[in-house]
C-alpha cells in the first residue's frame, strides 16, 4: 500500500478536520435549540398566537432585547418547547456520532430544518446553511481546495484549524449568552449590547469559515478522501 493510500485508510475515507468543524457547529446550535425550547416550554400550555414568536416570554426576559425570536408551526408554547428540545438533542447526537455516515449531510440539514420549524431559533439559519454546505465535503475529495491552496499555505493553515475552531466556538457561545442574559462587561445600554452581540456573531462566523478552510488544508496534507 502506498504512503498516501495508507494515510487514507487510517482516515477512514473521511475528512476528519472538516467533520470536526461541522460537528462542533452542530453541537453548539443544537444546544441553542435546546435553550430556545426550554424558554418556550416555560411559557406553558398557551397558544403562540402566530408563526413568529418570542422564545423568551416577558416573565423570563433578562434584558430589553432578550426575546430570542423564533418560528414555529406548532401553535402551542409547551409543545413547541418540547419539540425544540428533542430536536436540539437529536442534532447534537447526529453531529457527534453520525456525520461520517453516507448521506449524513442530508439528515443534518433535515434535522436543522425541523428544528427551525419548531422554535429552534431564526438566527441560526445562516449557520446551519453554511454547516450543511461544509458537511457535504466530509466524504468528498478536496481537489478544488488542493488547487487553490499552495503547499506552503496548506502547511501553515493546517496548524491553525483547531485554534480557529476554538475561537469560533467561543465567540458564538458568547453571543448565545448575550442573547439570553444580555451580559457584556461594562455595557448596560441595550442597543449597545445588541451591537456587541451582532459583532461577536460575525466574528464567530468568520473564524468558522477560516476553521473550515484550514481544516481542508489539514485533511489534504493528511491524505483525506482520495476518491469520493
Amino acid at each position: 500500500m502506498s504512503g498516501a493510500n495508507a494515510i487514507n485508510a487510517r482516515q477512514g475515507n473521511v475528512n476528519r478536520a472538516v467533520q470536526t468543524v461541522v460537528a462542533t457547529l452542530g453541537v453548539i446550535f443544537g444546544i441553542g435549540g435546546v435553550g430556545h425550547g426550554f424558554f418556550e416550554a416555560l411559557q406553558g400550555n398557551t397558544p403562540t398566537g402566530g408563526l413568529v414568536i418570542d422564545a423568551i416570554g416577558e416573565a423570563n426576559r433578562m434584558w430589553l432585547h432578550g426575546n430570542e425570536p423564533a418560528f414555529t408551526i406548532i401553535p402551542n408554547f409547551l409543545l413547541t418547547g418540547i419539540a425544540a428540545m428533542l430536536l436540539g438533542i437529536a442534532v447534537i447526537i447526529w453531529s457527534v456520532a453520525f456525520l461520517h455516515k453516507k448521506h449524513a449531510s442530508i439528515v443534518f440539514l433535515f434535522l436543522f430544518i425541523l428544528l427551525f420549524l419548531v422554535g429552534g431559533g431564526i438566527g441560526q439559519v445562516i449557520f446551519f446553511t453554511i454547516g450543511w454546505v461544509m458537511s457535504m465535503r466530509i466524504r468528498k475529495p478536496l481537489h478544488w481546495w488542493k488547487k487553490v491552496l499552495p503547499p506552503g499555505m496548506r502547511k501553515y493553515l493546517s496548524k491553525l484549524w483547531r485554534p480557529f475552531l476554538i475561537a469560533s466556538s467561543l465567540f458564538i457561545l458568547y453571543t448565545l449568552q448575550i442573547a439570553i442574559f444580555g451580559f457584556v462587561p461594562g455595557v448596560t445600554d441595550p442597543d449597545s449590547i445588541s451591537m456587541v452581540m451582532v459583532s461577536t456573531l460575525g466574528v464567530g462566523l468568520l473564524f468558522l469559515i477560516l476553521a473550515f478552510i484550514a481544516g481542508c488544508a489539514h485533511d489534504i496534507d493528511r491524505g483525506g478522501v482520495i476518491n469520493g
